[in-house]
């Protein structure tokens, strides 16, 4: 099975997918963005797109790797990523549904001022590429991309990640750290995916 975790920047995908996979055995984080990375480093400087996925071979790999890892591998994916254009959320997720690729599709869903909140605390000052989608990202999950929300504004990650096993119908591990591991593993993740 696959779980994608859709939502505005800030709205704790990739902090959740990381929970997620620390409590769910024979699970793995497939993260989209890297191909963005690579095509970037691959291509010349004047064939970038501002935005990654608008190019078509970042849609085009990450639904065929996907489909791999769905027919190859045994355990569950967990796809933080945002997606906020209906035209390649249909190219990939709904493309993977259509195929039978059992996928569960959530958006993690903030309010404005909630994300700009997480996104300062994560130390992104002043106007960056990714506050600068928030807007679009609310429209989007209030119009075309509707499906599945979870509310995140006054919840924990903890319950979250709950709420996501609970509707996924999968069995989570007891989560044993004390405070302060969690918020040092927390940080790592943060840290780790600074970008």
């Amino acid at each position: 099975m696959i779980i994608w975790l859709n939502g505005a920047f800030g709205s704790g995908k990739t902090t959740s997918a990381f929970e997620l996979k620390r409590r769910l055995p024979n699970s793995f984080i497939y993260d989209p963005e890297n191909i963005g990375y690579f095509i970037r480093e691959n291509i010349p400087k004047q064939l970038h797109e501002s935005n990654f996925q608008d190019h078509e071979q970042w849609r085009t790999f990450n639904y065929d790797m996907l489909t791999y890892l769905s027919n190859t591998y045994e355990g569950t994916i967990i796809v933080p990523m945002t997606l906020f254009n209906r035209q390649y959320y249909e190219e990939i997720v709904q493309k993977l549904i259509d195929e039978g690729i059992p996928l569960r599709h959530y958006i993690l869903y903030a309010d404005k001022n909630t994300l700009l909140k997480r996104l300062n605390k994560r130390l992104e000052r002043g106007d960056t590429w990714t506050k600068a989608q928030v807007d679009h990202c609310i429209h989007a999950f209030n119009t075309d991309i509707t499906e599945e929300k979870i509310i995140t504004d006054n919840q924990r990650i903890d319950e979250i990640v709950e709420e996501i096993a609970a509707r996924s119908d999968v069995r989570l591990l007891p989560d044993n750290r004390t405070s302060f591991k969690k918020w040092f593993d927390r940080m790592m993740v943060l840290i780790k995916h600074i970008r």
